[in-house]
């Protein structure tokens, strides 16, 4: 049931159904959560950290798009 409804969902996603999709979503997340609640409550505390780190990543690749930047502008200025 997870695995279809997911699937479904992303199928109705593509195909601009946002509001059926997002309903299947929903429903293949509550079937998720009511068979695997130990895993999905070891998720959610570690989400704060998952957070950190993707900001981290951002602020990372962003300060590589800038020095990328600086030295095209250096070799084409």
């Amino acid at each position: 049931m997870i695995a279809g409804s997911a699937g479904a969902s992303v199928a109705l996603l593509l195909e601009r159904r946002k509001a059926a999709g997002a309903f299947l979503a929903g429903v293949s997340l509550v079937t998720l959560a009511s068979e695997h609640r130990e895993k999905l409550e070891a998720l959610y505390e570690k989400l704060p950290d998952y957070i950190e780190q993707g900001k981290r990543l951002l602020e990372t690749a962003s300060q590589i798009g800038e020095q990328v930047s600086q030295l095209a502008e250096r070799r084409l200025g």
